[in-house]
């Protein structure tokens, strides 16, 4: 009769005590290829975000295997839940998960069942808690219609959400991403977005994910590391903060998020509307911007008046004289009467 294993004894965790912490770590490959992850240290709280930002071959896949133990550095330190990974892996493997870039190397059994449910009976669990555990974790990406499909047939946003399922049937506090979004198309990714988000405020899991795509950095983080060429990291912060400076992230070769550039070069042009990262922050900028704008191109109307509109009803905005504040004031040039629309068959 098999039974449900105890979990490995876990090290009391000191309040203060942060989840992973990585200090000047260098790592020499078998070809040579050297990665000296310095500068600032690498530290993760409990339950936080924590999102890598830096170029190919940065250093950021490495950061992320000394993190799971499959690399011990040649120096510095690595912790994670107070303990060496690559020595004391044993101590916290069912407190951490993990999603790989290539999912094809994670996914290794023939059916969705079977893959999730690997783990937990590798570790020796009862039956009856290895079919809750694969179940419950089936359910909480949004699979478990696909509990008895072949992996091989699988779509590619369907196979990352099996491998995360397999990842999360341990029920870890510490999910370890490595390029979770490459190669999903747009719906896909913004799926697997709001999945982590949800996973994050439901079940507080604290997340680490390395990713290149600055797009998602905003939806996905609060606290953000850049990376550069042999993985110094060079900057870290909130992305409000990271992305206020594009120079520094073009210093980095990441190409900074469309809205950050855009709203930085607006401000430079001295239109200042601040640093909006998301549509909707822009939006609501944008709008303000041009209730102070219609009031300066029409001082007469009250406070109250409502915003010039076109003809059609749409509201009408002129961007042009919003650079040059302090100049002189020029009076709106007022716009001819549109000729009316015929209407068929009017003969008057």
């Amino acid at each position: 009769m098999t039974t449900t294993p105890a979990r490995p004894p876990e090290l009391p965790a000191r309040a203060s005590e942060p989840v992973v912490r990585v200090s000047c770590v260098r790592h020499v490959y078998p070809d040579r290829t050297q990665v000296h992850l310095c500068g600032l240290d690498f530290v993760v709280e409990r339950g936080q975000r924590v999102v890598m930002l830096g170029p190919n071959g940065c250093g950021k896949t490495t950061l992320l295997f000394h993190i799971l133990g499959l690399l011990e550095p040649q120096e510095g330190e690595v912790a994670v839940f107070g303990v060496n990974p690559a020595r004391h892996w044993n101590r916290i493997r069912e407190r951490v998960g993990v999603l790989l870039q290539n999912v094809d190397e994670q996914i290794i059994a023939p059916t969705v069942w079977d893959d999730v449910s690997f783990s937990p009976r590798n570790y020796g669990y009862a039956d009856a808690e290895v079919e809750r555990m694969t179940r419950e974790a089936l359910e909480r990406v949004g699979v478990a219609h696909l509990r008895d499909k072949v992996c091989h047939y699988l779509s590619g946003g369907e196979r990352r959400k099996v491998a995360l399922a397999g990842a999360l049937a341990l029920e870890p506090e510490l999910l370890v991403l490595d390029e979770p979004f490459e190669g999903l198309d747009p719906a896909s990714r913004a799926d697997l977005v709001d999945l982590l988000n949800h996973l994050h405020r439901e079940h507080g899991v604290t997340m680490v994910m390395a990713t290149h795509d600055v797009n998602v950095v905003k939806a996905m983080a609060d606290v953000v590391y850049v990376l550069v060429g042999g993985g110094e990291i060079v900057a870290h912060g909130s992305p409000e903060q990271i992305f206020r400076d594009p120079d520094l992230l073009r210093s980095s070769n990441i190409e900074p998020p469309v809205l950050a550039e855009l709203f930085a070069h607006l401000e430079t042009m001295g239109v200042a509307l601040g640093r909006p990262l998301s549509l909707d922050d822009a939006a609501r900028a944008i709008v303000a911007w041009g209730d102070r704008n219609a009031r300066r191109v029409a001082p007469t109307a009250t406070a109250a008046s409502p915003r010039p509109k076109t003809e059609s009803g749409e509201l009408r905005f002129d961007f042009a004289d919003d650079a040059a504040d302090g100049d002189d004031e020029k009076p709106a040039r007022p716009r001819p009467p549109r000729a009316p629309r015929a209407v068929p068959g009017d003969r008057s």
